[in-house]
């Protein structure tokens, strides 16, 4: 059965323009691996989450921030893909 990821976002922080770019990525990445990607505006201030079939896989707030986009690729695909190669998005991240 196929994953759906959902990502709820706060509109008032105006993070729609992430959470749609997000959803692109993860769209165009897992094309046959995922049924869809939700996009719910937030009624919680400062709301950022990431969830695959309901488990939560990423909070803004415990994060402290946002992430790049390969490090939630990642994890969508070793819940959704395991064995599946991102190419360029594996390569270890480099922080500063």
């Amino acid at each position: 059965m196929k994953s759906t990821i959902t990502i709820e976002y706060c509109p008032r922080c105006h993070w729609m323009l992430r959470a749609t770019y997000f959803a692109q990525e993860f769209l165009t990445t897992f094309d046959s691996e995922i049924k869809a990607v939700t996009l719910i505006p937030s009624e919680t201030n400062g709301a950022f989450f990431v969830s695959v079939d309901d488990k939560k896989i990423f909070d803004r707030k415990q994060y402290g921030g946002f992430p790049e986009i390969k490090e939630l690729k990642q994890t969508i695909r070793d819940i959704v893909s395991p064995g599946k190669s991102l190419g360029h998005s594996d390569t270890p991240v480099h922080h500063s």
